[in-house]
């Protein structure tokens, strides 16, 4: 595969981007339409702290605005590359199984779909290890739920986190206009492990499932050149993710 003759979809992307000509960044967060609307970029200076301000400002340009709950806007085999990450955990399970389907759909005999989740097995072993350090030492046990948390803290949260750290006014105009946690899916739907992750890939079609470290993968100089998983100094950017990758048959 040659990766500058590819057409690559970065689908829920957020602010993690690619420059590159071949990758076609998709997302619909609140972030992304509140910063298209003249009005909202007038008003924000009044509503928003200086580091939402910013945040909003940050948004990148080269975004496609587009509901992915609608499906994806490309036609049958029509990409080489599907690319996700960190979002497949924020759908039910019915619609996450549908999802894949839809990648699959667009994917061209061959192509790849690459997804990035929560590990959920790294994370509940970090947690059954810290559970044998605070028998070995109870003080430990103060911070204990620093580890329980990342297991199940963002399935259950209410109110979107970055709206609760807001005070007065903003706190209050911020869920009245972009709603609660769920409502923003920001909130947690399921978790991952890598024999479920392949479960469900082998079931929407997809074979050769793979685990790859964020460094790692079939897309030819996938860092190097596209650098979805990696920050700038070379390290992780998402910590404590599974890396999987699948491909569509011929």
């Amino acid at each position: 595969m040659d990766a500058r003759q590819c057409i690559i979809l970065n689908l829920g992307c957020g602010l993690k981007t690619s420059d590159r000509p071949e990758v076609q960044n998709i997302d619909w967060s609140p972030y992304l339409w509140l910063s298209r609307s003249r009005l909202v970029r007038a008003l924000a200076p009044i509503f928003l702290d200086e580091a939402r301000l910013q945040r909003l400002r940050a948004v990148p340009k080269n975004i496609l605005v587009y509901n992915l709950a609608k499906g994806i806007p490309y036609a049958d085999q029509s990409v080489d590359v599907v690319y996700h990450s960190h979002v497949l955990e924020h759908l039910d399970r019915p619609i996450a199984q549908q999802f894949l389907a839809e990648t699959h759909r667009v994917l061209k005999p061959g192509g790849i779909l690459r997804i990035v989740v929560p590990d959920f097995e790294l994370l509940a072993r970090a947690y059954l290890e810290h559970i044998e350090l605070c028998e070995a030492d109870p003080k430990l046990i103060t911070n204990h739920s620093d580890y329980i948390a990342p297991l199940i803290e963002q399935s259950v949260r209410r109110e979107a986190d970055g709206t609760a750290r807001q005070k007065g006014i903003r706190r209050i105009v911020e869920n009245l206009v972009l709603g609660d946690a769920r409502k923003r899916g920001e909130t947690h739907q399921w978790m991952y492990d890598r024999f479920s992750l392949q479960a469900s890939m082998n079931a929407a079609g997809f074979h050769e499932t793979t685990v790859w470290s964020y460094d790692q993968s079939w897309i030819p100089n996938w860092n190097d050149r596209i650098g979805l998983d990696a920050k700038a100094d070379g390290s992780p950017y998402k910590q404590s993710s599974l890396y999987f990758e699948g491909r569509k048959s011929h």
